[in-house]
């Protein structure tokens, strides 16, 4: 049930989102959301979802909670087969590429992200799996 509630909100919210370029819907009390475009992975279809980011030293950063869930996110295993996406934020599309942080980068942007965000701590305790950081860097086109 709660993963239904969970879809339901994130397809309304995408709806708002679209319908206002952003003016209704981008802001949930701390964080700021835009919409990630990826292919299916199995699907080959465009997928969109409206998820929070933050921007850093002009890349964007998406922290793969999925709620403090034990599996990852569609969108992130859609990413992993193909790291090319769109980001839509304020309704502007910025074609880009996605790759994961690991090591150093990892231990940095997390630190950052949850200091900016405190309830991915408790997310990492709900969850046994390692919380991925995605960074997307926007392409010149």
């Amino acid at each position: 049930m709660k993963d239904f509630f969970i879809k339901l909100f994130m397809d309304v919210n995408a709806f708002l989102i679209r319908l206002t370029n952003g003016r209704i819907g981008s802001k949930l009390g701390t964080q700021t959301i835009l919409l990630l475009e990826t292919t299916g992975r199995k699907s080959g279809q465009p997928r969109v979802i409206p998820i929070a980011y933050f921007l850093h030293e002009g890349k964007y950063l998406i922290v793969e909670s999925n709620w403090g869930r034990n599996k990852h996110a569609e969108w992130y295993l859609n990413l992993k087969k193909t790291p090319r996406a769109t980001l839509i934020v304020n309704g502007q599309k910025i074609l880009v590429e996605a790759h994961e942080a690991q090591g150093d980068e990892y231990a940095r942007l997390w630190k950052f992200a949850a200091e900016r965000h405190p309830p991915y701590l408790r997310y990492q305790e709900m969850t046994s799996r390692h919380i991925p950081i995605i960074v997307f860097q926007p392409l010149n086109t």
